[in-house]
C-alpha cells in the first residue's frame, strides 16, 4: 500500500523548474484564497447588503408616496419619477393578491440580503423572483388595494467590483507566473548545462570551454567543477606518464640481461634466469598496457556491435569457439582502440578459463550492454571486487599455468569507466562467470 508521503512525492514535480515554480505558485494561490475569502466575507457582503437596502428603501419610498398622494395623477407622477430617477419599472395591479402560501426560502446570498432589506424597510408581504428575467428582478408587494409589481435591474443588486477584482487577481497571477517561469527557466538552464558537462566528463568526452553562468551558487558549483576536472586530468596524465616512463626505463636493463643470458651458453641456472626475465618482460608489457588505458585517444561515434564483432573475429581466427549475437544498431561515442583492448582482455579471460564462450550485445533501458558468458569455474562472489585490483590473481580458482600479471581485468574496467560505464561480474546461467559491460547511451 502506498503511504501518503509516497503518494505526495509522486504528485510533486520531479524537475528543479517544476519544483521552483511550485514554491512560487503555492504562496500566490494561498494569498488569492485568503483575499477572496476576505473579499466575499467582508467587502462583497457589505456592498451587497447596502445595495439591497438601497433598492428596498426606494420601493418603500414609492409605496409611502402613493399612500400619501392617492390621487391617480399623483401616483402616475410618482411612478414616473421612480422610473426616471430610480430605474424602477413599477406597475399597479388593482385587486391583485399574492398566492396564499409561504414564500420559498432564499436560494442565494443576494436573495437573503434582499429579504432582510424588504423586511426592514418595506414591512409588507412580498415575493421575490430573481430568475424570471435575465437582466431584471421582479418584486411583488401586497398593498391593501392591490398588487405592486416592481421590475428592478439586477445591476442594482450586483457590484461590478466583483468581476474587476477577480479579473485583476487572475491577470496579476498569470503575469507573475509568466515572469517567474522566464526567470526560473534561465536559472535552471545553467544547472542543466552543468549537469550535461559533468555527465560528458564522466563518460570521458571532451568538455571544452565550459563557462560558468547563472546565479552565484551555480557559478561557484561550475567553477568547482572546472577545478576538479583540471585536477583529475592532471592526475591521470601524471599517472600515465609515470607508468609509461617506469616501464620504458625497465626495458633497458631487461635487454642487457637477455643479452648476457644469450652469452652465458649452457651455464647452470640459465633456464631459471630466462624464465624470470620473461616474467619481468610480461610485467613491463602489462604496465605499458595499463598506462595506455588512460591514453589520449579521442572518443568518436562508433558502432558497438561492429566493434565486438571485430574483437570476436580475431579470437575465432585463432580457433576459439564463440557464439555472438547482436541486437540492432548501437552507435556510441567510443574510444575504439581502448575499448577493443578491454573487450579483448575480457573475452580472452573467458576463453582461457572456459570451454565455450557466449557474447551478447544489446540495449538495456538507458545503457548498452555487452554480456560475456563462459562455462568455466567462475569466480567466488566474495572475490569479484578483489580481482579488479592491480596485480591480483586468484590462484586457487584459476590455472597457474595461464600466465599474466593480474592487470587484465583492471585495465578492462579502467577503460570502460573512462567511457562512463562499468564492468560487473555475475553468475552465468551457463555455470561459469558472466561479465556485464555497461556503457551509457
Amino acid at each position: 500500500m502506498i503511504s501518503p508521503s509516497q503518494w505526495l512525492k509522486r504528485l510533486l514535480p520531479q524537475g528543479l523548474l517544476g519544483r521552483s515554480l511550485l514554491i512560487i505558485i503555492m504562496p500566490l494561490v494561498m494569498l488569492q484564497m485568503v483575499s477572496i475569502y476576505v473579499f466575499y466575507g467582508a467587502h462583497w457582503e457589505t456592498v451587497a447588503k447596502r445595495l439591497a437596502k438601497g433598492l428596498a428603501g426606494d420601493i418603500g419610498a414609492v409605496i409611502e408616496a402613493t399612500r400619501a398622494f392617492p390621487d391617480p395623477e399623483a401616483q402616475a407622477v410618482t411612478l414616473a419619477i421612480a422610473a426616471a430617477k430610480m430605474e424602477l419599472d413599477i406597475r399597479f395591479v388593482p385587486g391583485g393578491i399574492l398566492p396564499n402560501e409561504p414564500p420559498p426560502p432564499p436560494s442565494s446570498f443576494l436573495e437573503r440580503a434582499m429579504a432582510e432589506a424588504m423586511d426592514e424597510r418595506v414591512q409588507r408581504p412580498y415575493r421575490l423572483d430573481a430568475d424570471a428575467f435575465e437582466r431584471e428582478v421582479v418584486i411583488k408587494v401586497q398593498l391593501s388595494d392591490g398588487l405592486l409589481e416592481i421590475y428592478a435591474p439586477k445591476k442594482r443588486l450586483f457590484s461590478s467590483t466583483t468581476t474587476v477584482f477577480i479579473l485583476w487577481m487572475l491577470g496579476t497571477a498569470m503575469l507573475l507566473f509568466g515572469v517567474a517561469t522566464v526567470f526560473m527557466r534561465n536559472q535552471v538552464r545553467s544547472v542543466r548545462k552543468l549537469a550535461v558537462a559533468a555527465d560528458r566528463f564522466g563518460k570521458g568526452l571532451d568538455v571544452a570551454n565550459f563557462k560558468p553562468e547563472g546565479a552565484t551558487e551555480v557559478r561557484q558549483a561550475a567553477q568547482a567543477f572546472n577545478i576538479m576536472k583540471g585536477r583529475i586530468q592532471r592526475q591521470i596524465q601524471q599517472r600515465t606518464e609515470m607508468l609509461a616512463g617506469v616501464s620504458h626505463d625497465l626495458r633497458t636493463p631487461l635487454t642487457r640481461m637477455k643479452l648476457q643470458l644469450a652469452m652465458m651458453g649452457d651455464a647452470e641456472g640459465r633456464a631459471d634466469l630466462e624464465e624470470d626475465v620473461a616474467e619481468m618482460e610480461r610485467m613491463v608489457e602489462g604496465y605499458l598496457a595499463f598506462a595506455r588505458g588512460e591514453g589520449s585517444e579521442k572518443p568518436i561515434p562508433a558502432s558497438l556491435p561492429d566493434l565486438v564483432d571485430e574483437v570476436v573475429g580475431r579470437f575465432r581466427r585463432q580457433g576459439s569457439t564463440i557464439d555472438l549475437h547482436s541486437e540492432g544498431k548501437l552507435v556510441l561515442a567510443l574510444r575504439p582502440d581502448a575499448l577493443s583492448r578491454a573487450l579483448g582482455n575480457l573475452i580472452g579471460n573467458a576463453i582461457r578459463y572456459g570451454g565455450h564462450v557466449w557474447v551478447r550485445v544489446g540495449q538495456r533501458t538507458d545503457a548498452a550492454e555487452v554480456l560475456i558468458d563462459d562455462d568455466g569455474p567462475g569466480i567466488p562472489e566474495a572475490s569479484r571486487e578483489e580481482v579488479f585490483k592491480p596485480f591480483t590473481r586468484l590462484e586457487e580458482s584459476r590455472n597457474t599455468g595461464t600466465g599474466g600479471v593480474g592487470l587484465g581485468l583492471t585495465i578492462a574496467r579502467d577503460i570502460v569507466r573512462t567511457h562512463g560505464g562499468d564492468v560487473l561480474l555475475e553468475d552465468s546461467p551457463l555455470g561459469g562467470l558472466r561479465v556485464r559491460v555497461r556503457l551509457p547511451l
